[in-house]
């Protein structure tokens, strides 16, 4: 199974993600999201895999949400804000091919695996 796992440097929760995933040999993809940037058919098949829940993938407690509020109920609304502001995605996320996973607590993670 390939695992890809959405990965801010800056975030305690997800350098312990990382750190989880390592520790357990496991491979996996990082993806640097605020690097690299997201692109629609990511987004839209993360939140297939996350089954539709569009509230759970973004951070509404980010300024950045707070300054510009959006329809959490829209598929469109939620991909066009990622991928114009990627900031907006909840993390860490670790993704499979079958599920995505928010690793938040990062025992979530741990469970899955």
């Amino acid at each position: 199974m390939a695992f890809t796992l959405y990965h801010n440097p800056r975030c305690s929760k997800s350098r312990q993600a990382l750190a989880l995933m390592e520790e357990k040999g496991i491979e996996f993809k990082v993806k640097e999201y605020l690097k690299e940037g997201l692109i629609s058919d990511e987004v839209a098949g993360i939140l297939d895999k996350l089954g539709g829940d569009r509230p759970a993938i973004i951070r509404t407690k980010e300024d950045l949400y707070k300054e510009n509020p959006f329809a959490l109920e829209s598929d469109e609304e939620v991909i066009a804000h990622l991928v114009k502001k990627p900031k907006l995605l909840e993390r860490p996320l670790l993704v499979s091919d079958e599920a995505a996973i928010i690793g938040r607590p990062v025992e979530k993670i741990a469970q899955a695996l």
